[in-house]
């Protein structure tokens, strides 16, 4: 109940809640704000640590400071405003010695709010953010004010996806397409707009983050999926999927489109919800090899390097979403047709690692890596290994492979994970493959080892992926659903996942004006001859594709036709 106050301040009436998830040391607080009285237009709160020793760190959702014992917390610039009756959802990290007592009282704009009964959990049980017991908490529809438990070692495990019900609808508008419908998939929050939701237009739903974690909650869903997707100067190689915020816009990044993302997520409502978050496709990697004079290269990219953009925009989405007790943080790793070389498999793991402890994250807010997300690289090439010769020549000599240390996602995968622990990730990492759209079914699919003619024959005659390159990458002809989501396929792997909702576009075949920041990319034109990154080869896209993001029903239909395993 909100405390009477004068009639002099009789505007602002407030309900503070407080709630900490301690360990030795330290402790997250959530801090939830019900406005009961008049709307507000920017707002402070204030309270006072009991104990000396009580320090606030890095925080979400409001500019703190402290002074002495002295705490307080400004808004943002995006949630100044707060209509009567509406909830505010904050929260830090935060130290103590001694004892961490919770703060009895608080104010709002120098108002007394209640005098407050902060919940107070049990902290025996409570981990040091570096432990991930494997119990797992009880999923629950209602949202209580006690933080969430011990996070698990694999949030896939045990628990079922949510279903986006706008996915789901277009699968089914499509002949067949409630065979798959009921799969989880992500949801790609890749502009700003995307947050509260957008208009049904071409590639954004009218659903925003909290519309998604609520409808997870009444399907009873133990984990859902967020694709963060609008670093500055995103995608620095490939026009199709360029974004919306200029290369030297990070402050933006951080208060317009993380910060916001945080403080939906952060709200006690969502806290049994297992929320994971795969930060930025197609990001760290392009620092490497599309930078510095390399046949890749972009002057974006190179800018992008220069300014640290990417390298700290990844650390910031890290250490903001990574404080969240529920959250599970996976880091975008390309895969192996891109980083699969010796040139290329130690620096990008390097690279990986200095974003994981940029802009005050550590490698305690990652959770493991995806690869694959997007892309069409076969999960398993049962006919051929690196290894092989043919007269005398590697595999590895051959065309496609071109002496590429691996031939498929899962080897790559499980490399990876290893090398990455090397370069400092805690050795619990999991990762995961996107078999959206790698399942290469269909009558095209060979049933056995190629010729043994030359290296080339017994590559191509064998070789599950028939792409004409392993570089293409845009709406590929042929291309058909993978593996089904599942936890804990292979080891090392937390899951096979559907990140690129099958059917959703990856590029347009031609120009298309749009509102989005997307360009056209030549490499989803079915009749372009090629570049230095895809051997000069043809696209294999198909053509009369929309914007990237958008719904694309022939693809679908293609996808469905050559799944592997089959539909029934």
């Amino acid at each position: 109940m909100a405390l009477p106050v004068t009639a002099a301040q009789a505007a602002t009436q407030c309900e503070v809640s407080y709630s900490t998830n301690d360990w030795p040391g330290g402790f997250t607080a959530s801090v939830t704000i019900k406005n009961v009285g008049d709307a507000l237009n920017g707002w402070t709160l204030g309270f006072t640590f009991p104990d000396s020793g009580q320090r606030v760190g890095q925080g979400w959702a409001a500019r703190w400071a402290q002074s002495g014992q002295e705490v307080s917390a400004q808004n943002e610039s995006w949630n100044g405003a707060v209509a009567s009756g509406a909830t505010l959802s904050l929260g830090f990290n935060g130290s103590w010695s001694g004892s961490n007592p919770k703060p009895t009282s608080f104010t709002l704009n120098g108002t007394v709010c209640n005098g407050g009964t902060p919940t107070t959990p049990p902290t025996s049980s409570s981990p040091s953010p570096t432990t991930t017991p494997t119990a797992s908490p009880t999923p629950s529809p209602t949202g209580p004010t006690t933080p969430p438990g011990p996070k698990v070692d694999n949030p896939y495990a045990g628990v079922r996806g949510y279903v986006n019900p706008e996915w789901k609808a277009k699968a089914e508008s499509v002949a067949g397409g409630n065979r798959v419908s009921n799969n989880p998939t992500a949801v790609w929050l890749d502009r700003i707009a995307a947050i509260n939701g957008t208009p049904d237009s071409s590639s954004n739903g009218a659903m925003g983050v909290r519309d998604h974690l609520d409808e997870a909650l009444r399907q009873g869903a133990g984990y859902i999926q967020f694709v963060i997707y609008n670093l500055p100067g995103r995608d620095c190689a490939a026009l199709a999927s360029n974004g919306e915020l200029g290369p030297n816009e990070l402050p933006k990044y951080k208060s317009d489109y993380i910060d916001p993302i945080a403080a939906i997520q952060a709200d006690p409502k969502y806290k049994d919800l297992r929320i994971v978050n795969i930060i930025e496709i197609d990001s760290i990697p392009n620092l490497h090899t599309n930078t510095g004079g390399s046949p890749g290269a972009t002057a974006m990219c190179d800018t992008v390097k220069a300014n640290g953009a990417y390298i700290n925009g990844v650390g910031y989405a890290l250490a903001k979403l990574g404080a969240i007790g529920n959250v599970y943080n996976y880091i975008d790793a390309a895969h192996h047709g891109w980083i699969g070389w010796d040139s290329n498999f130690s620096p990008v793991a390097t690279l990986l690692h200095q974003a994981a402890i940029a802009s005050g994250s550590t490698v305690d807010n990652v959770t493991g890596f995806i690869v694959n997300t997007a892309n069409y690289s076969a999960l398993k090439e049962p006919y051929f290994k690196v290894t092989d010769t043919v007269n005398g020549q590697m595999v590895r000599q051959s065309k496609w492979v071109d002496w590429n240390f691996y031939v498929d996602e899962l080897s790559f995968a499980q490399a990876f994970r290893q090398e990455l622990i090397s370069k400092g990730f805690r050795n619990n990492i999991g990762m995961l493959i996107d078999t959206s759209r790698n399942g290469w079914g269909g009558s095209a699919r060979p049933t056995g080892p190629g010729p043994m003619t030359n290296v080339d024959a017994y590559v191509n005659g064998g070789r599950i992926d028939r792409r004409i390159h392993a570089g293409n990458w845009c709406n590929q002809a042929g291309a058909g659903l993978g593996e089904r989501p599942r936890a804990n396929p292979e080891p090392g792997i937390d899951a096979y996942v559907w990140v690129k909702p099958p059917g959703e576009s990856d590029g347009s075949s031609t120009a298309i004006p749009n509102d989005e920041g997307k360009g056209f990319d030549r490499m989803c034109d079915p009749t372009y001859t090629g570049n230095a990154r895809n051997g000069y080869s043809m696209t294999g896209a198909l053509p009369n594709a929309p914007i990237s993001g958008a719904w694309f029903p022939a693809q679908f239909a293609q996808l469905m036709q050559n799944a592997y395993p089959a539909l029934s």
